[in-house]
């Protein structure tokens, strides 16, 4: 499962992290006004809040902030009021919410998941939007086209011997840099109308690349290093 396209925005986050943190996870302070319906009233009022923000935040992305995981607490509940013309309740809530964002020059396992041109994409099961680009990886590599993997040309005494990166092996890295992107919706692009008489006939489909989504969090990692790599390099 990779991360929601959507990056939710409309959230006030605390920029002070919680203390606590283990690994590449955090716990955010935030704050959202969340609207229960009225077939939900008859809950209590924590357990459908944390539904709510579960459904809204799960697998999404909160712009420089990470993937959103799971919630961890609501610290406090102001007071509910319903609008004219919504029969709903709207309620703000303060609560901390568990993400995935690791810290720069944090080493972490995960699996590769393809290889391209581009360099080695690597998935964590939950996130895939991982890539390791060639100039990042053990040195010298190359592009083995026909098998479409990455070869590190390992140099010994005895001559060179090839390190194939294939697909589904494990491999340790290290977090580079960051990239966030604001993927929100910015309304219907303006292109100006063909003239009437023109004989031009209409796209019958658009260009893949055009279609392709792009990550709104992506993290760049390095191999470059003694250790790192496929776990099987090091094993002995």
């Amino acid at each position: 499962m990779s991360a929601d396209t959507g990056v939710c925005c409309a959230l006030a986050v605390d920029s002070r992290l919680s203390a606590f943190s283990r690994r590449m996870f955090l716990v955010v302070e935030m704050v959202d006004t969340v609207r229960i319906p009225p077939w939900n009233f008859h809950r209590q009022l924590n357990e459908a809040v944390a539904e709510e923000l579960n459904k809204k935040l799960a697998n999404k992305v909160v712009y420089n902030v990470g993937l959103c995981i799971c919630l961890y607490d609501i610290t406090k509940l102001e007071d509910s009021y319903i609008f004219p013309g919504d029969g709903a309740s709207h309620t703000k809530v303060h609560f901390r919410y568990v993400v995935f964002h690791p810290f720069l020059d944090e080493i972490l396992v995960g699996k590769i998941k393809y290889c391209s041109q581009e360099g080695v994409y690597v998935t964590l099961g939950f996130f895939d939007d991982i890539l390791i680009p060639p100039e990042s990886l053990q040195q010298p590599a190359k592009f083995d086209e026909a098998e479409q993997v990455w070869v590190w040309e390992y140099e010994t005494d005895e001559g060179t011997h090839d390190l194939y990166m294939d697909q589904g092996e494990e491999i340790r890295f290290r977090v580079v840099d960051e990239l966030f992107l604001d993927t929100s919706p910015t309304g219907p692009t303006t292109d100006p109308e063909p003239p009437a008489n023109s004989s031009t006939a209409p796209t019958a489909a658009t260009d893949d690349s055009a279609q392709k989504k792009e990550a709104p969090y992506t993290l760049m990692a390095s191999i470059s290093e003694p250790g790192l790599g496929l776990l099987s390099w090091w094993s002995s």
